[in-house]
């Protein structure tokens, strides 16, 4: 492609995605008569409005993609094998049990750091369920499809060598993922990093989207879960200033390890047995 078009794919769908915010933030603070629309609180509407607007940038991104570069928009699902129903569920199965531990081993040796305060379950924290149950598989799929699916290999395109352009879409699209979730904090950031850059690797590896969307929607529909369930009831809020992180990320970042591994190893069998 022309040097300008992966610019396009890596940067207009997320500005696309934060206008959007903003603007569904406003109209749910009318609705809610809410004084601070844009307050870091996370209220149902508020939740489903952030997640319908990653889903339609990741619809965008692929959009760009097969118009700027020409190329069937299956293809950025997978290639050269047909996107598999049945992959997915496998590693929807194993990513839950994964995330499920890592929040098990989270709240046994460090149950301060996500900022829980208590069990409770109110109209909030039903009508949140609802949302996330129903919505969060879309932000998921929105994201994935917005940076693994498409910013990687727009990005990858301004090198011609195969194993160079995969690092440079790497680099660029698991930095584009951090920089959009908006933390200052180097904890938080390092953390963002390591998710793209082992989602980016399960699609590699596997040549499909399929593992990198079952482990972003267990772990986002787990955590938000629990991030619900343990806010006695309220609406809770998610930190990502300078210092909301702290060294216990690190099982989150061992949970990430052991998906590329599992992904790697059933790949390989599957090729084996291929």
């Amino acid at each position: 492609m022309s040097w300008w078009k992966p610019l396009l794919v890596v940067l207009v769908p997320p500005l696309v995605m934060l206008v959007l915010q903003v603007l569904l933030y406003q109209v749910v603070g009318v609705i809610e008569g809410s004084g601070d629309p844009m307050s870091a609180t996370f209220t149902p509407l508020k939740f489903l409005a952030v997640n319908l607007s990653i889903g339609v940038a990741g619809v965008l991104a692929i959009l760009l993609l097969v118009w700027t570069a020409r190329v069937p928009w299956r293809s950025l699902l997978s290639f050269p094998r047909a996107f598999d129903a049945r992959r997915l569920t496998h590693y929807l199965v194993g990513a839950a049990l994964l995330v499920g531990a890592g929040i098990g081993v989270v709240a046994l040796v460090a149950p301060d750091s996500p900022g829980w305060t208590a069990f409770g379950v109110t109209g909030t924290t039903i009508g949140m369920l609802a949302v996330v149950l129903l919505s969060t598989p879309v932000q998921a799929v929105g994201e994935e499809l917005m940076f693994r699916s498409a910013a990687l290999p727009a990005a990858a395109s301004w090198v011609r060598a195969v194993r160079p352009a995969l690092a440079v879409g790497l680099v660029i699209s698991s930095l584009g993922f951090a920089v959009v979730h908006g933390s200052t904090d180097p904890w938080l950031f390092g953390y963002y990093v390591v998710v793209a850059v082992s989602t980016g690797l399960m699609a590699i590896i596997s040549r499909g989207v399929e593992a990198p969307v079952a482990f972003h929607i267990a772990n986002n529909v787990l955590w938000t879960t629990t991030n619900t369930v343990m806010a006695d009831g309220e609406a809770f809020a998610i930190d990502r200033s300078t210092d909301s992180g702290d060294a216990s990320l690190l099982i989150l970042v061992a949970v990430n390890v052991v998906m590329v591994a599992l992904v790697w190893l059933r790949e390989r069998r599957a090729q084996a047995t291929d």
